[in-house]
């Protein structure tokens, strides 16, 4: 919206054949220094890096992984010795924003990948029948 309004402000001076002046450099009264002018920037809304991981299939999962897409590997089982069975949810933070990389393996041997799930904007993993999916 701000920005909106400045470009309009500017093409309004354009529009009056200002464009070609310069506005005065900020100085200190009576020393003729230049001062620098105070820009604050605004900071960036932080990444939330919640999810949710559901199964919505009708198998129960024995390991889950997930890690950096930056990474070779997906790392260590996240359920460690628990399981996740059909409609069953878990939740954790990943920790750090960006892409990252999901496996899940079924009791039966059968595993399914989901690669480079932006966690800032996805925050549920859902387990189905037929693979992962990021919403």
């Amino acid at each position: 919206m701000v920005r909106r309004q400045i470009f309009a402000a500017l093409a309004a001076l354009g529009s009056l054949g200002l464009s070609g002046c310069v506005a005065p450099q900020p100085t200190l009264a009576g020393t003729g220094r230049y001062v620098q002018p105070v820009v604050q920037q605004v900071p960036r809304r932080a990444c939330d890096t919640r999810f949710t991981v559901v199964n919505r299939s009708n198998q129960t999962v024995r390991e889950l992984y997930f890690s950096s897409s930056r990474l070779a590997s997906f790392g260590t089982d996240q359920l460690g010795q628990r399981v996740l069975q059909p409609g069953q949810s878990v939740n954790y933070v990943a920790s750090n924003p960006g892409g990252y990389d999901f496996r899940v393996v079924w009791m039966n041997g059968r595993r399914a990948d989901l690669m480079n799930v932006d966690v800032c904007v996805a925050s549920r993993i859902t387990i189905t029948n037929r693979g992962l999916v990021a919403q």
